[in-house]
């Protein structure tokens, strides 16, 4: 099968914004080594945020301290319009998966409807919660974030999901755990896909220690009490 040259970032409403940018950066690198390419993919062509006013008033998981920090990314497809030859597609996490929040649904949809053309499925963080309430993950083992671990996981309980793991790979599906670690797994997966030289080089220009052990994350014990 040939590597895949196309990727996209799916955005909603939310989103968190290392568990994009972190793989969006080892992905620039890795577009130095090889022809590769990404889309961005929202709701609408208007500009995705990833702090909108409504959710961080209304989210009963938010302490508002009146801050505002929003960063916005403007898509290049949106859901209804996604590239044909689309190969990899990129979940992340953040306050906008929650189940209560009905902006989750179309996203939760559009995975659902995209995944079986897929090459590659990585989610990040409770990215892996709008995988699983997709049904794509059933049967399958996947992690998510520890800190969250119970919520995220109990919305899809068909799914084998994993304490201790920084990221797991099952078939073509890649889950990683909490923010940071979507750079773990995002290099994880152009090891395996490009070589490790390839991946080894990518983190080496970021000037980012590795974490490439998929089975251990230390945030499963920092958070120890939350699951």
């Amino acid at each position: 099968m040939p590597a895949p040259s196309k990727a996209g970032i799916l955005l909603f409403p939310g989103f968190e914004p290392l568990d994009v940018f972190g793989p969006v950066e080892a992905l620039q690198m890795l577009s130095h080594a090889v022809k590769f390419d990404l889309v961005w993919i929202g709701p609408t062509l208007d500009p995705v945020s990833t702090a909108p006013k409504d959710l961080m008033a209304n989210d009963p998981t938010f302490k508002n301290q009146g801050s505002s920090i929003d960063t916005r990314v403007v898509p290049t497809h949106t859901y209804d319009s996604p590239p044909d030859d689309l190969e990899v597609l990129l979940v992340p996490g953040g306050l906008g998966t929650r189940e209560h929040w009905p902006s989750s649904a179309p996203a939760v949809t559009f995975i659902e409807k995209t995944y079986p053309k897929l090459k590659y499925l990585i989610t990040v963080c409770t990215g892996a919660g709008l995988a699983a309430r997709a049904g794509v993950l059933d049967g399958k083992r996947a992690t998510t974030n520890k800190f969250v671990w119970k919520e995220t996981t109990s919305w899809r309980p068909q799914v084998k999901w994993v304490k201790l793991a920084r990221y797991v790979v099952d078939g073509n599906c890649w889950t990683a755990a909490g923010v940071s670690a979507g750079i773990d797994v995002t290099l994880a997966w152009i090891a395996h896909v490009y070589g490790e030289k390839v991946a080894r080089t990518a983190a080496n220009h970021m000037e980012y220690e590795w974490r490439d052990d998929r089975n251990w994350d230390p945030f499963a014990y920092v958070f120890s009490e939350g699951m």
